[in-house]
């Protein structure tokens, strides 16, 4: 067991000063003053005195088995690994194919997602890549969601130069089937949109909706912040349907200062902060382009930057209990993982991260196990040294 005393809580609404038993991989108790009987080698205490404590991040959008390859073999993004995720405060985390769904493969994405859950964090995973229609481990997303235990939803991507440029029709379908999925096997069933910078922009999404019964919450545009102000007006539109999007953190610091504004302009004009995801594209390569669609350089960020874009959220005057949302509760809900993950909250799973008054991680709990003690990892993968 693990006790943490006098914490400042942020759930990710902030609780006050309160204490936080973990029991097995689950919160137990949450209180003002908790007190024990149990023998001291039987229960950890941690002090967090002038230490906050918050949910584990949700990183909702990550190539867990590398991405990239736009520029040949040569340009393929290495894989991830557990302590890169623990260093970072993620302890959830959706694994997906990008651009190459041809030698990145979804049971290497599957073995992968089992691989991290071994280790110690939580992992899922979503069938297809960019192509439509979309590769499947078992014939159809339908069966995918229903009979993969970790597959939760599926990728596709739209208006961009390297999808197969999905008509509003064919997406209606997809998605049906994905919700149809979800249903049946008790899951998210979502249909994850890379969206990239073709004309269409979000239109064959607003026309899905338009044309169809769909739910909104069956769909969730990705990297709207990282194309052209116009998609950011349709996502706006989106948002006023009731339709969540999905931030991309920035590669750095500078990137990030402007990722914030963009959160801080798109709240000023009346969008619901619950309909606010940011996750990071971790591993998946952040290709540049000419303007013929020649690629003409090729990087890869990590999950480093969610902490880093709260950061400057809070540095420019947002309360950390509504920019934490955007890391941990609102991610949980369109996952289908709201009151397990994502929350200080008792029976949710012990997903938890300490930050000390500069909002440096230094320590991480993950499933109730210690995985980041004073900024070092100790949950690492079983070939890292």
């Amino acid at each position: 067991m693990i006790l943490f005393k006098n914490a400042d809580v942020y759930a990710p609404k902030y609780l006050g000063k309160k204490d936080v038993l973990v029991e097995g991989s689950k919160i137990k108790k949450i209180a003002d003053n908790i007190e024990t009987s149990l023998d001291d080698e039987l229960i950890q205490t941690i002090n967090m005195e002038d230490k906050v404590l918050i949910p584990g991040f949700i990183d909702q959008h990550v190539h867990i088995i590398g991405g990239g390859g736009e520029g040949g073999p040569g340009t393929r993004v290495p894989e991830s690994n557990i302590s890169g995720f623990i260093s970072c405060g993620v302890t959830t985390v959706l694994g997906l194919l990008g651009t190459d769904g041809v030698s990145r493969s979804l049971e290497n994405l599957y073995a992968k997602a089992k691989s991290l859950n071994e280790d110690g964090i939580t992992c899922y995973m979503e069938t297809g890549s960019y192509a439509y229609p979309p590769t499947t481990l078992t014939g159809s997303v339908e069966r995918d969601i229903y009979l993969i235990d970790l597959c939760i939803g599926v990728k596709i991507a739209v208006s961009d130069h390297r999808s197969s440029n999905i008509t509003s029709e064919e997406l209606i379908r997809l998605a049906t089937e994905a919700r149809r999925g979800g249903m049946i096997s008790g899951k998210a069933g979502i249909v994850t949109m890379h969206m990239g910078i073709g004309k269409k922009r979000l239109l064959p999404v607003l026309e899905a909706l338009k044309e169809s019964d769909l739910p909104v919450k069956t769909l969730i545009p990705t990297h709207i912040n990282m194309r052209s102000p116009e998609l950011l007006d349709d996502c706006i539109e989106f948002a006023r349907i009731g339709g969540t999007m999905d931030f991309t953190a920035g590669f750095n610091a500078e990137d990030n200062e402007k990722e914030a504004e963009k959160i801080e302009q798109i709240l000023d004009k009346g969008v619901d902060e619950s309909l606010i995801t940011v996750s990071s594209d971790a591993f998946g390569s952040q290709p540049r382009f000419d303007d013929k669609g020649n690629t003409i350089g090729l990087t890869y960020s990590t999950s480093d930057t969610l902490i880093q874009l709260l950061k400057i959220l809070v540095t420019k005057g947002m309360a950390l209990g509504q920019a934490l949302q955007f890391f941990t509760s609102n991610p949980a809900r369109v996952l289908g993982l709201e009151g397990l993950k994502g929350a200080i909250i008792e029976n949710a799973d012990a997903d938890l991260v300490v930050l000390d008054a500069n909002l440096e991680i230094t320590d991480v709990i993950a499933k109730g196990k210690i995985a980041m003690v004073n900024k070092k990892v100790v949950m690492k993968g079983k070939f890292e040294l």
